[in-house]
């Protein structure tokens, strides 16, 4: 019984041996082409990327142009993995997805944790306030310069950044999972206004049914280091996964401005004022995660 035990000891070790070293060495891009599949992360932020509620579909800007470009590199399911903003990145670097397709701003500390495509879009910023925005808040250096005015921003968002930037105190900035959230922080009177993107802000007061909301107009963007800032929208992959940046970028190039593109993100309130123009990753980044 003794060498029969022995036997099937090390035929089990063996096996376990083997399967331990059985790691998959195939790059992100191979292994979805392999499949027919990718893992793409998202924060339910419209119009940027949700799920819509009447289909079930995930959509949105950045959700539809990765099916056009994932398509043409032979990835024709893309599954969704829903997450709050500010766990998009750990996400991503945890392996739990491949891509983020949530319109994230390209700015150079992100550049260090992550490697962005060429941007997909350009926008500036807005507020949303109670309707007739009682405070007359119409940029962030008036809630800086108003005492008591207090700010909602999303978790992760650069919306807090430049309110650190403008010199709003931390204690009158309120963070918000999402930007729903945010958005009835104002209805309920516990933030003053809510700081986002010219879309996200339109898409949400459009969608309003209370009437206790507004966007409020004007507004000027924010005047950070002596210039007007703007966001650049773009997909993000994990660090080093060079290859499937690269073809994503390469298809980007040719659709991006096309007849195709502008019909695709025209639903989502996209149209060629938010063209990225010759704006690219690198020059964005700034040298940084080089």
């Amino acid at each position: 019984m003794r060498p029969i035990l022995l036997l099937l000891a090390a035929t089990t070790l063996a096996a376990a041996t083997a399967g331990c070293g059985a790691r998959d060495e195939r790059s992100t891009l191979e292994r979805a082409q392999a499949d027919g599949r990718i893992r793409i992360g998202y924060a339910n932020e419209a119009p940027y990327a949700y799920r819509d509620t009447a289909t079930q579909r995930l959509t949105g800007e950045a959700p539809e142009i990765a099916r056009v470009i994932l398509a043409d590199l032979g990835i024709d399911e893309v599954e969704g993995v829903l997450t709050e903003f500010g766990s998009l990145i750990p996400n991503l670097q945890a392996g739990r997805v491949d891509i983020i397709a949530a319109g994230m701003y390209i700015l150079p500390d992100r550049c260090l944790q992550v490697d962005f495509s060429n941007p997909t879009y350009s926008v500036g910023e807005a507020f949303a306030v109670r309707t007739g925005n009682p405070k007359g808040l119409h940029s962030y250096e008036d809630i800086r310069d108003h005492e008591d005015a207090t700010l909602g921003v999303v978790a992760g968002a650069v919306e807090r950044a430049y309110a650190r930037d403008i010199g709003i105190p931390d204690a009158r900035v309120v963070v918000f999972p999402d930007a729903p959230s945010a958005l009835a922080g104002v209805i309920a009177g516990r933030v003053d206004a809510y700081g986002g993107t010219a879309l996200t802000v339109q898409d949400l007061v459009d969608k309003d049914t209370t009437g206790r909301v507004e966007r409020a107009t004007p507004f000027t963007d924010p005047v950070i280091d002596g210039e007007e800032v703007r966001g650049y929208g773009a997909f993000a992959f994990r660090k080093g996964d060079r290859e499937i940046v690269e073809a994503f970028n390469d298809r980007l190039a040719a659709f991006i401005g096309s007849p195709e593109h502008a019909e695709l993100v025209r639903p989502f309130g996209f149209t060629e004022a938010e063209l990225p123009g010759d704006r690219t990753a690198a020059e964005l980044c700034g040298g940084a995660g080089d």
